[in-house]
């Protein structure tokens, strides 16, 4: 009842400007993100309200010719994994996915266990078997999932406060984009009152 996030929000989705330009002139949209190791599932990527996290991630992976993507989103009905709502939902995915591996003899995925788990394969997986559990019961599918995510270094010894923390919105309905935008610069001349 309450997984409908009455807000639009502003996402960050960092691109190569050849990208940046073609979404941005209508020839294209943004397309959807299929890898086993998204942190979210399937869905166009974007961070919420972080623009200077988008910028690091486009700067990362395209030096020079890395942009920024701003989108006005509705997300609709929403896999909010910062709600009590999604845990039962997501123990069901787990349950699916761990059934469906024994009955193909594989192994279940799993997060690479590095610094920052950033290839994060088992919950990918979890959150694809949501959405097929979703569709295999007639259910209306999520338009989108919405996770906070901790990321970095820490930034005291002993402290779980880290550097990239960020919430990620995975949107898989593209009709929750309403509409993209350049970013704008902060105005450092505009003085408060």
């Amino acid at each position: 009842m309450y997984s409908k996030l009455p807000n639009v929000v502003f996402g960050f989705h960092g691109c190569h400007k050849d990208v940046f330009e073609a979404v941005l002139s209508g020839k294209e949209d943004l397309k959807e993100s299929k890898n086993a190791y998204d942190w979210l599932g399937p869905g166009i990527y974007f961070w919420e309200s972080n623009l200077e996290r988008a910028k690091q991630w486009a700067e990362s992976h395209f030096q020079e010719d890395g942009r920024v993507l701003g989108a006005a989103l509705d997300l609709g009905y929403c896999l909010n994994l910062t709600d009590q709502f999604a845990t039962p939902i997501l123990k069901q995915g787990y349950e699916y996915l761990e059934q469906a591996c024994s009955e193909q003899q594989i192994p279940l995925p799993k997060n690479q266990l590095g610094h920052d788990l950033l290839l994060r394969n088992l919950d990918c997986a979890i959150i694809s078997g949501v959405h097929e559990i979703q569709n295999l019961n007639g259910q209306p599918p999520f338009d989108s999932a919405r996770g906070l995510f901790f990321e970095g270094e820490s930034i005291a010894e002993g402290s779980l406060l880290m550097e990239r923390t960020h919430t990620q919105i995975a949107v898989r309905n593209p009709n929750c984009i309403k509409g993209y935008f350049i970013p704008r610069e902060l105005n450092e001349d505009y003085e408060r009152p």
